[in-house]
């Protein structure tokens, strides 16, 4: 089995990618409400702080910042996507193993996570996440997707609405 290492840093900021096992598979912005909501309530009792969003599809990327004391982001991705799971019908196609574990089969098992490093690295994955329907070419510009905290910048006013209109960002190519 593969070694995976996280970097487990108390009130750290981290960029993740959260995938579904299907991916061809729409229900991330199918059951967007329900997703909003395991998101709702896993911070009832796990507080985290949600710097940027977009879901797709059949992934979804964010950047959370943790509390001071708080590292454990592993405890909060199981109950979002237990949460998620048990509000969504159950018609997903499941391998044997997942059976045999007891799985739904609607997410993968692992997660991409990145340590924010610094406000540079922040900003670059914060435009990342914003550019990404653009990126998959569900739209042409970035404020035609719905399912995005970019919108949340644009009132803020930490970013304008014609923000990257449809134009390539250099250096945020994740593959």
């Amino acid at each position: 089995m593969t070694n995976y290492r996280r970097n487990f840093i108390p009130g750290g900021t981290f960029f993740f990618t959260v995938v579904l096992a299907q991916r061809s598979a729409q229900l991330l912005v199918q059951h967007v409400d329900t997703l909003k909501s395991a998101f709702r309530t896993t911070r009832l009792d796990h507080p985290f702080s949600v710097e940027a969003v977009v879901v797709l599809p059949d992934h979804l990327h964010c950047i959370w910042t943790l509390p001071p004391e708080d590292c454990d982001f592993a405890t909060r991705w199981k109950k979002i996507k237990a949460s998620f799971s048990r509000h969504i019908p159950k018609d997903e196609q499941r391998s044997a193993s997942r059976i045999d574990k007891g799985e739904r089969g609607i997410w993968q098992r692992r997660y991409w996570e990145h340590t924010i490093r610094d406000e540079r690295d922040l900003q670059t994955h914060v435009d990342y996440i914003h550019f990404n329907p653009v990126k998959h070419g569900y739209v042409d510009r970035v404020r035609d997707w719905p399912y995005s905290s970019f919108h949340r910048y644009v009132r803020s006013g930490m970013c304008p609405l014609d923000w990257a209109g449809g134009e390539t960002i250099s250096g945020l190519d994740y593959g």
